[in-house]
């Protein structure tokens, strides 16, 4: 990793107008989702009081996000990305008003609530594809990797202080948190209608099984962009160990619910500054080996979180993680979008949508039921081991990432074999 030198301000973030747009639209959705998330859940427990229940609020949301993946990227290949976006952002904001009324109204009920949880996981599973795929033509390409730092920046800055506000604003009452939440989604769906984003004619054909799997036999046929999307699912698969930090907090390092807000928190401050630092630097060359190195780091970091006994190692090692993990995320996230071709990344980012979205609930459900048999801090460990030897075995079985030098493919390459020939 190189910094980026000075530069004239065609290289500056802030000199595309189009891409300020994106990133103000997404930061106003993702703090908007995630102080939902927070009043969804204590307001279905309110109502309930059987944590059960908690766990339908993910599952309504993960059935349609994986069933609708690939139609949805065959969405995002036929038609306007940008509208599709703000069909998405408009569909939410009128599951949101609704869940404002009747709560405001104590009309709610947990049927109600998850049917609207529900048609939010709809709405963002046409989005997801749409919305990836718009990012490589609102800047030029060697400024992506910097665009997409400063994308997960929003993200990441939402996962930290997005609860917190969602939980202050819930002492007001369910109803209130949901109205904030509207306004921000509003904003989100106005700045949205504002981003200029140019979109060559796309070229319309019949959803067939052909199109709708196009994006799998894409990946299958580029060995480098299969080959991040796979290590991102095994890795993530294996060294997930935030599903048991309730376990750690309690059981290991004897500290209270602060100490497990310190715990949740620490991954993604570290992701957050790694990223504000990748918004201002340019990843120009070894970029897999920095790849590989940083997703062994991720699995180094879990190991010493594993074994760790003392809260303050611990959040170093969960802070390294998180920063390891963001460094990864970006080259995998850049590569695959400037490996692709503008027609195809809509079906692209479906299928690596999936990929994510079963790694991260897989996951959790991997580590609870493996603590479950060999405990905590020995089920943690499995996953850390596990996770270096996926680096391993992917270094082997993909000798062109191993020695990608650039994010983007040789000029030399044809554009039909660009990313499946040894760079």
């Amino acid at each position: 990793m190189t910094s980026s030198p000075a530069s004239p301000s065609a290289d500056s973030l802030r000199s595309h107008r189009a891409f300020v747009h994106f990133w103000f639209a997404r930061t106003c959705s993702s703090f908007g989702f995630q102080m939902l998330s927070v009043a969804v859940g204590w307001q279905i427990y309110a109502i309930t009081g059987r944590a059960l229940d908690l766990g339908l609020i993910g599952l309504v949301q993960f059935f349609p996000s994986v069933m609708l993946a690939l139609p949805a990227g065959h969405v995002a290949d036929q038609f306007d990305r940008r509208r599709i976006v703000r069909l998405g952002l408009i569909t939410e904001l009128i599951a949101i008003i609704v869940l404002a009324a009747i709560s405001l109204a104590h009309l709610a009920h947990e049927a109600g609530i998850l049917a609207l949880v529900f048609l939010l996981g709809v709405a963002k599973a046409f989005e997801f594809p749409s919305l990836q795929s718009m990012l490589p033509a609102l800047v030029p390409p060697a400024v992506l990797p910097r665009a997409m730092a400063a994308s997960a920046s929003a993200g990441q800055a939402a996962q930290i202080v997005g609860p917190a506000l969602g939980g202050l604003l819930y002492v007001a009452g369910p109803g209130t948190v949901y109205v904030v939440c509207a306004v921000l989604y509003l904003a989100a769906t106005l700045l949205m209608g504002r981003l200029r984003y140019e979109q060559a004619p796309p070229r319309r054909e019949p959803a067939t099984l052909k199109t709708l799997f196009a994006g799998v036999h894409f990946i299958r046929q580029r060995p480098d962009v299969l080959g991040v999307i796979s290590l991102d699912l095994f890795a993530v698969l294996l060294g997930g160990a935030t599903a048991l930090l309730p376990v750690f907090a309690k059981d290991i390092l004897h500290t209270g619910p602060w100490g497990l807000g310190l715990l949740r928190a620490a991954p993604a401050v570290g992701a957050l500054l790694m990223s504000l630092w990748l918004t201002r630097h340019s990843m120009e060359r070894r970029v897999g080996p920095i790849m590989f190195a940083c997703v062994a780091g991720f699995g180094a970091g879990t190991l010493v979180f594993a074994v760790s006994t003392t809260l303050w190692l611990s959040l170093i090692a969960l802070f390294a993680l998180g920063a390891f993990d963001m460094v990864s995320m970006v080259i995998r996230g850049a590569l695959v979008q400037l490996d692709t071709p503008d027609d195809m990344r809509g079906r692209v980012s479906a299928v690596n949508a999936i990929f994510i979205n079963t790694s991260n609930q897989l996951g959790e459900f991997e580590s609870g039921l493996l603590a479950a048999w060999v405990g905590a801090v020995n089920a943690t460990l499995i996953g850390g081991v596990g996770t270096l030897v996926v680096v391993g075995l992917w270094m082997l079985m993909f000798p062109t990432l191993r020695r990608r030098q650039s994010l983007r493919a040789a000029p030399a390459e044809p554009a039909a074999t660009a990313g499946a020939e040894a760079i």
